[in-house]
C-alpha cells in the first residue's frame, strides 16, 4: 500500500496520473495538506500486484510541488531490497 502526502502546493500540473483505472485514467489534483492512499496488490490475493495502480507523477507545468510518500509493507521487505528483488 502506498500514502503521498501533498506538503506544500503552488503550482500548475504535477498531478499523480494513473492511466489503467479507467478507460481515460484518473488525474489526481494534489492539495495542500490533502493525502491519497492505494492498494498495490489485488483484494483478492494481496501477494498479486494490481498492475492498475501503476501511477505518473505528471510535471509541474508552472510552481513547486513537495510531497511525501510513506509505503506501507505486509512483511519485512529488507531481504528483497537487499538482493534487488522487489520487482
Amino acid at each position: 500500500m502506498m500514502m503521498m502526502m501533498i506538503m506544500m502546493i503552488m503550482m500548475i500540473g504535477g498531478e499523480t496520473y494513473f492511466p489503467h483505472i479507467t478507460e481515460n485514467g484518473i488525474k489526481v489534483k494534489p492539495q495542500k495538506g490533502k493525502a491519497v492512499l492505494w492498494p498495490s496488490v489485488l483484494d483478492s490475493n494481496a501477494f498479486q500486484k494490481d498492475w492498475r495502480t501503476r501511477h505518473a507523477a505528471l510535471p509541474v507545468v508552472k510552481g513547486e510541488k513537495i510531497a511525501m510518500n510513506i509505503w506501507l509493507h505486509m512483511y519485512n521487505f529488507h531481504h528483497y531490497f537487499e538482493i534487488s528483488c522487489t520487482g
